[in-house]
């Protein structure tokens, strides 16, 4: 018999922490193992109960959730989801979790939601059997922000080119990574990260301040140019479109893909059927196969596809099934991810169809 995921909930609610227990009890691959109101406590029950996956609330009295991740994750490295509230402040501070180690952010309704907390705990209880499989020590806390490391390029891109970015699991690390490297006459790059509403802004907000690149949350009917990165609103689909000779995105919120929305399927999709040879796509850490289709999609219409390899992904499902399906041409490390990408961008464009 499958040996059940070992979950810590820590959160200073009574309310919550026997909700969220009450609400992952229902899934058979899942133990809850205890339960804790404070870091402190926290951090004895992790030597005695061994959890496999802890659930955060980062909000926390005494030392903060943030704080004991910062502390935690050189001892007892641990697969941590935040479960924060939507709110600016919320997700600013569950940004500051992701960079100090934790794995994934799942949004915390209100108590009164019935139904919001009901899809709540089903998201949670998914993402924990996903965080389990995660590499944490490919997560260490991020150093503070350094300025982009490139602010041009040797071999202008040729124009009308296309960049396009998918990720979960460790997605934020990475594409932050990515983006430190990235000069800031770069074609328009569209980028799809697993992350609930209101958290994608924030984190849109905060590859801006690190970038050379304008970064920002996507606004349906946004037009593309170059210098611009657009990252897919949460609870939204991204989609590349052509009207009247412009190219912009469309948002909506079509049924999900692959479990996500926004889904990485959706705008590889649109990309493949868009910009075709003119597009050089990655497919970066992530449980899961959202983006394996999409990827290959682009491939065959000429585009240049790329997947970050094992060795440096968190999880590396998505860029799995993107290298067993044939859609990704390469595997990359994340710190020759930029290069490769700019590689791409320089040479002539693969002929329409070519794989």
């Amino acid at each position: 018999m499958k040996a059940r995921t070992r979950v810590l909930v820590v959160d200073d609610s009574a309310i919550a922490r026997e909700l969220i227990e009450r609400g992952l009890s229902l899934d058979p691959e899942i133990e809850v193992v205890g339960k804790a109101s404070d870091v402190l406590s926290a951090r004895d029950k992790i030597v005695f109960l061994e959890p496999d996956v802890i659930t955060l609330d980062v909000e926390m009295p005494g030392m903060d959730g943030i704080e004991f991740l910062r502390r935690l994750m050189p001892q007892y490295p641990k697969a941590v989801i935040v479960v924060s509230a939507v709110t600016q402040e919320g997700s600013r501070r569950a940004l500051e979790a992701l960079e100090a180690g934790a794995v994934d952010v799942v949004a915390k309704p209100s108590t009164q939601d019935g139904q919001g907390l009901k899809r709540m705990l089903l998201e949670l209880a998914e993402r924990i059997k996903e965080a389990a499989k995660a590499d944490v020590s490919k997560l260490r806390p991020r150093a503070a922000a350094q300025p982009s490391r490139r602010r041009s390029t040797s071999r202008p891109p040729k124009r009308n080119q296309i960049v396009a970015l998918g990720a979960s699991t460790g997605g934020t690390t990475a594409l932050r990574s990515i983006f430190q490297a990235l000069p800031k006459d770069m074609p328009p790059i569209l980028i799809v990260q697993h992350m609930p509403p209101v958290f994608t802004k924030m984190f849109a907000e905060s590859l801006n301040k690190e970038s050379g690149l304008e970064v920002r949350e996507a606004v349906d009917g946004d037009v593309l140019r170059d210098g611009l990165a657009l990252v897919a609103p949460g609870d939204f689909h991204m989609r590349l479109v052509k009207e009247s000779a412009v190219l912009m995105v469309r948002c909506d919120k079509a049924p999900k893909t692959c479990g996500h929305r926004p889904s990485v399927d959706i705008l590889f999709g649109s990309v493949a059927q868009v910009a075709g040879a003119r597009a050089v796509a990655m497919l970066l850490t992530g449980m899961g196969r959202d983006g394996a289709e999409g990827l290959l999609a682009i491939r065959r219409k000429g585009g240049r596809c790329l997947a970050q390899d094992e060795a440096s992904s968190v999880v590396f499902g998505m860029p799995r099934e993107a290298w067993e399906n044939g859609g990704a041409e390469m595997l990359v490390p994340l710190d020759r991810a930029a290069d490769e990408i700019l590689a791409r961008l320089s040479e002539s464009p693969a002929k329409e169809g070519q794989t």
